[in-house]
């Protein structure tokens, strides 16, 4: 399975996307986490239906410093998950 989350609220400038990197690897998915330029932040995710709905929990809980407003999910299909490697920052230096 392959899904997209777009994660509202506070979550640039505090260390979200390291949180979602951490809890996405210690998982085994493979995908990307990135912030936009609108001040949310996205994610895509291959794996299970159990390791994504894990996931999904821990993006709703956030990290420590971070507040999430909302978590837009949406099926991608399945071909998507060709195009991913192992869990990665995207735009981090």
């Amino acid at each position: 399975m392959v899904r997209y989350y777009l994660v509202k609220g506070r979550v640039q400038g505090v260390g979200f996307r390291w949180f979602v990197h951490r809890e996405a690897a210690d998982l085994g998915l493979r995908g990307w986490v990135r912030n936009t330029e609108t001040g949310h932040v996205e994610i895509v995710a291959s794996g299970s239906e159990k390791q994504l709905t894990e996931l999904k929990m821990a993006v709703k809980k956030g990290s420590r410093g971070s507040r999430v407003d909302a978590v837009v999910e949406e099926e991608l299909d399945e071909s998507e998950d060709a195009k991913l490697g192992p869990f990665e920052i995207e735009g981090a230096w």
